[in-house]
């Protein structure tokens, strides 16, 4: 009798261990240039931080972030890890496309950074009428209790050149495919700066889910993604994603328009994504 109840217990134990879900978040978190008046960096990184707590995300894509910055939150949330270089090819200067993974639950396996360009692994290059270098930072994660693998990749696309973007879209699947050679299970996050009618939303759906769009609940929260600080309007403007692969159910989505005294944390409201893998 004790022998098959503790079969149940490690059977049921084991389960639930696989069938555990995991927060996905993308957050474009404005980059600290000092000129932004009452919503400077210095006014809303409490709140920021605060607000990445509550949720408790495992994953964090973020955009636009400078390293002060990102040492900011990571002081604040000491449990997190972080892959990324600056787009001009620095550790220490530039914006980052960064990715802060729960160091705790998952384990680092391999990372890189690459270029959006023609020349994708040649460090600050520019192709298809880009303003500035655009990145694309990735790792695989191994979950440390399941043994599970999964990939994340975080971008921030060009905002004046169309081309770039639909470019950027298709090298970014070009990569995926080259990298993930066991066809592991994929999370793409990011500032696209592409709205749903783009092409470059189109290339990334050809191949990947948008999460809002198979969430298993409704999705909850603003249709758009950039408030532009504006808290006084409605937030309609969708230009950031979360994409899931095939391998992934995704459980849960919302754009979360937290806001204290009437102020975001940042110009653009960050997404979450509950999902299994």
């Amino acid at each position: 009798m004790k022998r098959n109840l503790l079969l149940l217990v490690i059977l049921f134990t084991s389960s639930l261990a696989n069938s555990q879900s995991m927060k996905i978040m993308s957050y474009n978190i404005r980059v600290d240039f000092g000129g932004d008046g009452e919503n400077n960096w210095e006014f809303r990184r409490d709140f920021l931080v605060d607000q990445i707590r509550y949720y408790a995300p495992d994953f964090i894509g973020t955009q636009e972030g400078k390293l002060h910055q990102l040492q900011f939150i990571e002081a604040g949330l000491p449990q997190y890890g972080r892959i990324g270089r600056g787009r001009d090819n620095s550790e220490n200067q530039g914006e980052f496309s960064a990715i802060l993974y729960d160091k705790n639950r998952f384990k680092l396996l391999s990372e890189n950074t690459f270029w959006l360009s023609e020349t994708p692994d040649v460090p600050e290059s520019k192709s298809w009428e880009t303003a500035y270098p655009r990145i694309c930072t990735y790792g695989l994660f191994e979950d440390r209790k399941s043994g599970k693998k999964c990939y994340v990749f975080n971008t921030h696309m060009d905002h004046v050149s169309e081309l770039a973007r639909e470019n950027g879209a298709k090298l970014i699947l070009k990569k995926i495919a080259e990298i993930n050679s066991k066809n592991l299970p994929v999370i793409v996050t990011g500032d696209f700066n592409s709205e749903m009618t783009t092409g470059a939303y189109k290339n990334i759906t050809a191949h990947f889910n948008d999460a809002r769009n198979v969430s298993k609940s409704k999705p909850f929260g603003p249709s758009g993604t950039f408030s532009g600080f504006k808290h006084n309007q409605p937030v309609t403007l969708l230009i950031d994603y979360i994409f899931t692969s095939g391998k992934i159910e995704v459980l849960n989505f919302a754009v979360l328009s937290d806001s204290k005294d009437c102020r975001y944390p940042s110009d653009h409201l960050p997404l979450l994504a509950e999902i299994k893998i």
